[in-house]
């Protein structure tokens, strides 16, 4: 009986660590880390670019959190794993409401299960007051 217990235990180990190598790495890979939003008037303050990503690992990709440096930030990204092979996106909005006008650089702080856990993407960008002319 003893033997049977044995036996069933250290198979369902191996098993068990058989399906965690098989689950592979999710790894992101960005098109770019940096956006510049060039010049853009305080009458229009809000911004918007997007940042695409591809799964290049061999593992379901999460995106854990997207983090803003300024509560002028905001991401979006998507909450459903991303498959190997499979892209996304995330969207950023500024919003220069009520910020001096002038140049700003924010970051976003994205961390996954991907192999590099924390990934750091940029924007920038120029305000112009009301008045000034582009």
């Amino acid at each position: 009986m003893k033997k049977i217990l044995v036996s069933t235990l250290l198979l369902v180990i191996s098993l068990v660590s058989y399906a965690a190598i098989q689950s592979g790495e999710a790894e992101i890979t960005f098109e770019n880390t940096s956006h510049n939003f060039g010049t853009f008037s305080e009458s229009s303050p809000k911004v918007t670019c997007t940042f695409k990503f591809k799964n290049t690992g061999d593992g379901p990709l999460v995106i854990h959190q997207a983090i803003a440096s300024c509560g002028c930030t905001v991401p979006q990204y998507p909450k459903e794993p991303i498959k190997p092979g499979e892209s996304g996106q995330i969207t950023v909005i500024y919003n220069g409401a009520g910020k001096f006008p002038g140049h700003f650089k924010k970051s976003i702080t994205i961390r996954s299960n991907g192999k590099n856990e924390m990934t750091r993407l940029y924007i920038e960008g120029d305000m112009l007051p009301k008045d000034a002319k582009q």
